[in-house]
């Protein structure tokens, strides 16, 4: 194409726009675009979004003086594009309930603890006895709203429970009077303190014969968490949360910290929430249990929630009761969303849905522009090279569940199995049944699926078994960690160790029309085996490698010839001996 006059050559280009707009833009065909980004590396449709420094490229090599577009002045509304928030005026502030996180080791007695605080029994319907999800929960006491985040206890939900900790007023720390403090209980410590939440112990179990519940808070100053009893400022409560005991003392000092706190919040606002928990439920399509934190979040709002939008059609209250509206500390669960977000996204209310859609597409743009950045230069030849040298080894995974925070979770430790020698990539994590998508994305991927407390559809059963797709079901965490490790270190590289098993010497050279040369050989030391891995050693140097192919006593083929035993040798590759070989029988054996 040839140059424009400079008034004609000026083209505004977006911070980030799709190949057909840019093909628009420069007033030439989709095609001619995709070919320029090709020639520069970048393989894209004409609905892939690009970046500005990327459309730049292609628009002066067409001709045209690319410039930034100037940012647009935001319109009514829509600062809630931003991550910023307007802060509150102190007189709009108003009093609100506190949110207790429940935090502590895997067995300490969390989810019971909650569950005799709230009468509802949870525990038992728990796989492995581990609480799988994260759940929010209101009670009252003494007039009081509380509101309680229960995180999962298990070492793979760390992520989890450092984000519940960080949504949360007060951190109730659970250790069993019996048990003591253990490496969870300290990772708890540690995400209380980082979220910069009080803290207040409650030593569980104390109606144990074993119970020592002195010992318990000696343990914990050592991690510099000093009860009230030692002269410390944390709050420490005894309870049982099989007989009750103690129950009403530790919501009694929730309240109490809770005052001392003075937590406020302004309702007379758009709300802002944070995605506890979300699911894709059969007959109600996606469901989120989001936290109120400013605001009020009210039924028929537009809203926004990561890369996602959508309008509350309803809202259930903890105990499954619709409700019209809900104001701060606050947790419910809304109906109405477009698709199932991730947990621990914000959610934010909008003047409308049309606006809703607006800032999603806005925020799928600038991260597809900042994806596509990020792999525009990868190329096929040094992709290839890397698998041909042998330092690409990957296991794809895709890993369907039942809720958004385990495969979340579950994605966060599989992850860190990866080695240096075995990479472990998850290309697709989602919430649902497993499909027959998911097992053609195995199939193209040569993958395997992993299915976490979820269904997988006849048909999609049916076209693995075909395919041979390996669809692997679980609904405890620790199994899938467990078989997976497994598959990994049976993906390593074997060792080996090189064992000698004789040798013989060349003593005279025959030749044969049929195999070549014959070397006639004397067996020195151990037992030359026909079929033996074999090298041919002149001096210090090793002139040949390869397999013994014939081994003769006189004119009979033998399988084996012993020390002092005479006899003819054929190596497959070599026929230049000379007087004076030596040729040495070896086998591998795998160490490891």
């Amino acid at each position: 194409m040839t140059a424009k006059s400079s008034t004609q050559s000026r083209v505004t280009i977006p911070a980030a726009l799709t190949v057909r707009e840019l093909a628009e833009l420069l007033r030439v065909s989709p095609v001619e675009v995709i070919k320029r980004l090709m020639t520069n590396g970048v393989m894209a449709n004409q609905n892939q979004t690009i970046d500005y420094d990327t459309a730049a490229i292609v628009a002066v090599e067409l001709g045209f003086e690319p410039e930034p577009e100037a940012a647009a002045a935001p319109e009514p509304g829509a600062p809630l594009v931003e991550p910023e928030e307007e802060p509150d005026d102190p007189a709009s502030l108003k009093p609100r309930p506190p949110v207790v996180t429940i935090l502590g080791h895997v067995d300490h007695g969390k989810t019971s603890l909650l569950d005799a605080i709230r009468k509802t029994r949870v525990a038992a319907g728990e796989a492995g006895g581990i609480t799988q999800h994260i759940g929010a929960y209101q009670v009252e006491r003494d007039g009081h709203l509380i509101t309680f985040i229960d995180t999962p206890g298990h070492a793979a939900f760390t992520a989890m429970r450092a984000r519940g900790a960080q949504v949360t007023d007060i951190a109730v720390l659970v250790v069993a009077a019996d048990d003591g403090v253990m490496p969870q209980t300290v990772e708890a410590i540690n995400h209380a303190k980082a979220a910069e939440v009080p803290i207040i112990v409650a030593i569980n179990k104390i109606d144990l014969p074993a119970a020592n519940p002195d010992r318990v808070k000696q343990q914990l100053t050592e991690h510099n968490i000093v009860v009230e009893e030692y002269g410390g400022d944390t709050v420490c409560v005894p309870v049982s949360a099989a007989t009750g005991q103690g129950i009403g003392d530790l919501l009694e000092a929730i309240n109490l910290v809770a005052e001392i706190s003075e937590l406020k919040a302004n309702p007379n606002r758009p709300a802002s929430a944070v995605v506890i928990e979300a699911e894709l439920d059969p007959s109600r399509g996606p469901v989120a249990t989001v936290l109120v934190q400013r605001g009020t979040l009210r039924q028929g709002d537009a809203v926004v929630v990561g890369e996602t939008s959508g309008k509350v059609r309803a809202m259930l209250d903890d105990r499954g009761r619709r409700i019209k509206e809900a104001g701060p500390s606050t947790p419910v669960v809304i109906l109405g969303l477009e698709d199932v977000p991730e947990a621990g996204e914000r959610l934010r209310a909008v003047a409308d849905e049309k606006l809703a859609r607006q800032i999603v597409e806005e925020r799928r743009r600038r991260r597809e522009a900042q994806e596509q950045t990020q792999h525009a230069r990868v190329n096929l030849d040094t992709l290839f090279n890397e698998i041909s040298a042998g330092k690409l080894k990957e296991l794809i995974i895709i890993l369907k569940t039942d809720v958004r925070g385990s495969a979340e979770a579950i994605k966060g430790a599989l992850e860190r199995l990866s080695t240096q020698e075995v990479k472990l990539k998850i290309i697709h994590a989602a919430t649902g049944p497993v499909t027959d998508s998911d097992v053609m994305l195995a199939e193209a991927s040569n993958g395997i699926i992993i299915a976490f407390n979820t269904r997988i559809e006849p048909s999609a059963k049916k076209r693995a078994e075909a395919a041979g797709i390996e669809i692997r079901s679980y609904n405890i965490i620790y199994q899938v960690l467990e078989d997976v490790e497994k598959a990994l270190q049976g993906m390593l590289e074997p060792v080996y160790q090189t064992v000698v098993d004789g040798h013989a010497e060349v003593r005279a050279v025959f030749k044969s029309s049929r195999v070549g040369q014959i070397a006639g050989s004397y067996v020195t030391d151990g037992v030359v085996r026909r079929g033996s891995l074999a090298r041919v050693l002149r001096g210090k140097e090793e002139v040949a490698k390869g397999r013994c192919e014939g081994l003769k006593r006189f004119q009979d083929d033998v399988r084996e010839v012993q020390t002092g035993y005479e006899c003819g040798i054929v190596i497959s590759g070599f026929d230049k001996f000379q007087v004076g070989d030596i040729i040495e029988f070896y086998h591998e054996e795998r160490v490891s």
